[in-house]
């Protein structure tokens, strides 16, 4: 039933005997980096509710889904909430994915899931509801979704991903089967590019940091884009650049309506790891074409200071995920 799936053998097997032995618990994590494949796997859990096929209509990386969820973040909170979102097109499988300007999984779509738990699948012997990046649901929702743990319907299979398995409660943990997916090596996400015959595939498969998901969705040019705005940012915090250099791009990305403080953050997270690595010495950078320029500030910092910058990185991450709006005028 994972027949296709792409690297995590160990994981792939493991449910697989799983399945075999008809010892399915109601609940399972999936968790690891973004793009990965965890939703991906997910998925393979369709054909075991429903002898009925799909054409996936409900995978989230589709452009209408991407547009739909695109749409809603201008929707005002009050028309959300009256229309949770949720994806459904195959039979006795939900698929809840994070809605909204900050990206959330809502109170309101842990409730509607808490309701629909409670109904009879409608071909198949289980209803399967996944939520995407449960990671990312606010408190309320949290508490909501531990409500449908706690006393879950025997037919319920309920299908958690996550980037860090510990950004959950712990009475969510407890009460879930954690699968833990590894990144990739660059040799096999090349590999996986190659087969789909996809365009500048080393580069690609250096910086998605082991995701086959990520190499194959990125955009380089808005990557590159990015990477500008973050890479001055550095370099002004290294003493390389005067402040002005990054008042321009904090600027600009203020004013941007669809250009999220998010997408910088995990951009610089890969340039710490390139600064790190060229202070060991250890390996390439990930960011090949600017390894010079990498190697200028990585000879200005110390690696307390890349660990610090890191930590800060972390905390800024965290506050967006906690519904706190900050500036972006930071270099410290």
């Amino acid at each position: 039933m994972f027949e296709g799936f792409y690297g995590n053998p160990h994981v792939v097997q493991a449910l697989g005997r799983m399945v075999d032995a008809e010892r399915i618990p109601h609940a399972l994590l999936l968790a690891g980096p973004e793009g990965v494949g965890k939703a991906t796997l997910a998925a393979g859990w369709r054909p075991a509710c429903s002898a009925r096929r799909s054409d996936r209509k409900d995978d989230l990386s589709l452009p209408h889904n991407v547009q739909l969820v695109a749409t809603r973040e201008k929707w005002p909170a009050d028309k959300r909430n009256e229309d949770p979102l949720l994806f459904a097109s195959y039979p006795d499988f939900t698929t809840f994915a994070p809605d909204g300007p900050l990206r959330q999984i809502s109170i309101e779509q842990m409730r509607l899931l808490k309701e629909r738990a409670g109904f009879q699948p409608s071909s198949g012997r289980r209803s399967v509801f996944l939520i995407d990046h449960v990671d990312r649901a606010n408190e309320q929702a949290a508490n909501s979704l531990l409500k449908t743990l706690e006393e879950p319907p025997e037919h319920l299979l309920l299908i958690l991903t996550a980037e860090n398995a510990y950004d959950l409660l712990p009475t969510i943990r407890s009460r879930v089967v954690l699968f833990q997916l590894a990144p990739l090596p660059i040799g096999d996400i090349e590999a996986f590019l190659l087969e789909r015959r996809s365009d500048s595939a080393p580069r690609r498969a250096a910086l998605a940091m082991g995701s086959p998901g990520q190499a194959i969705t990125l955009d380089l040019d808005l990557y590159d884009k990015r990477r500008a705005a973050t890479f001055t940012l550095l370099r002004v915090a290294a003493g390389l650049e005067p402040f002005g250099a990054w008042m321009s791009y904090s600027e600009a990305i203020s004013r941007s309506k669809t250009d999220k403080l998010e997408f910088y953050l995990k951009v610089l997270y890969v340039l710490l790891r390139d600064l790190l690595v060229l202070k060991a010495g250890s390996e390439s950078p990930r960011n090949t074409d600017l390894a010079g320029e990498l190697e200028v500030v990585a000879q200005r910092v110390s690696i307390q200071w890349i660990r610090k910058a890191a930590r800060k990185t972390d905390e800024l991450m965290s506050l967006l995920r906690r519904n706190i709006q900050n500036p972006l005028r930071w270099t410290r």
